[in-house]
């Protein structure tokens, strides 16, 4: 809530002192809502990753403290970077054409987040721009190597899954900021793209598609059998998706299986056209970003971390799914 002045991230251990826009942009609805969305999605029902996407983001803020703690305009992007994020994260993502970068940009300008951004003369135009919208970001830079949104989310995931072999305070010393790309040294470039390969493997398991396709299913059913909008829907927290679920007699039963019985979930590669015991889902992207190394990107540097993450393309991203 910035009540203090002072926020301390218990991932990273970075204390950050927070300015006046940065203590009113945590108190406005689009944060405060991020703390009842789970940043790991529907996966949430299969795995220990509970933490909400404010703590993400918070991570965030707290990595741009570290690398540019004078950019306040970074900082502030930082916050408001992921604003426009779907109930469940991006479970049900493209669902209606929802999208959340473009959710996001139209809650950057509208109340309350233009107000306060007024206030302290901050250019809505200028936000987006530290976004990347039009030059690289160390936020979301549009290159493929790994930036500090991605970063957090990788370290985050990784301590939540209990494969983190590094104390983040550690890590981070290692690291270093190359324009807008994170750069590590070779060990600790090996540590990252192996977080990196273990998450794609966790969204390509059935712990991660098992209960993203039932969701995806339940939203879809939801939208046609109420009065429910796709923008009503988009703005929804996670326990007002499930709540909505329950009330909905066409999601109702399945809400409740997939929250406690998801052993009954089957999940094979490959799809099967046809089979009317089940459903075909297939995973909208998986994220393989890598640091530099040193300044090199890694197909120079590294190329046997080059080849690790060349691996994943060998993932299966589509399957099949089916109640036992």
């Amino acid at each position: 809530m910035g009540l203090s002045g002072v926020f301390t991230d218990p991932l990273w251990r970075i204390s950050v002192r927070l300015t006046p826009v940065e203590a009113d942009l945590l108190r406005t609805g689009p944060l405060r809502r991020l703390h009842f969305v789970a940043h790991a999605g529907a996966s949430t029902i299969s795995t220990l990753q509970s933490y909400s996407r404010l703590e993400h983001t918070l991570g965030v803020l707290a990595l741009v403290a570290h690398f540019r703690p004078e950019d306040e305009l970074l900082r502030v992007a930082a916050l408001l970077h992921d604003i426009g994020h779907l109930p469940l994260s991006h479970t049900i993502e493209g669902i209606s054409d929802l999208n959340h970068h473009a959710i996001g940009l139209q809650l950057l300008g509208t109340d309350p987040i233009r107000s306060v951004l007024e206030k302290y003369g901050i250019r809505t135009e200028a936000v987006v721009a530290a976004l990347g919208g039009q030059t690289p970001s160390p936020l979301t830079n549009r290159s493929g190597l790994l930036n500090l949104d991605h970063l957090d989310s990788y370290v985050r995931s990784g301590r939540a899954a209990g494969r983190l072999d590094t104390d983040p305070a550690v890590l981070l010393r290692r690291l270093a900021l190359k324009d807008s790309v994170v750069s590590a040294d070779r060990g600790t470039a090996a540590s990252l793209v192996g977080l990196v390969c273990a998450e794609a493997r966790l969204h390509t398991s059935w712990d991660n598609v098992g209960p993203v396709s039932v969701v995806r299913r339940l939203a879809r059913r939801l939208l046609d059998n109420t009065t429910l909008t796709p923008d009503q829907l988009a703005r929804m927290t996670d326990p007002q998706l499930w709540s909505a679920f329950d009330s909905c007699a066409a999601t109702r039963a399945e809400s409740g299986m997939i929250r406690y019985e998801p052993h009954r979930l089957r999940v094979v590669a490959g799809h099967a056209p046809g089979d009317r015991s089940g459903w075909d889902f297939s995973l909208r992207k998986i994220y393989s970003s890598a640091p530099l190394v040193g300044e090199q990107p890694v197909e120079v540097s590294a190329p046997e971390l080059a080849a690790e993450l060349g691996a994943l393309r060998s993932l299966s991203t589509d399957f099949h799914v089916w109640w036992s």
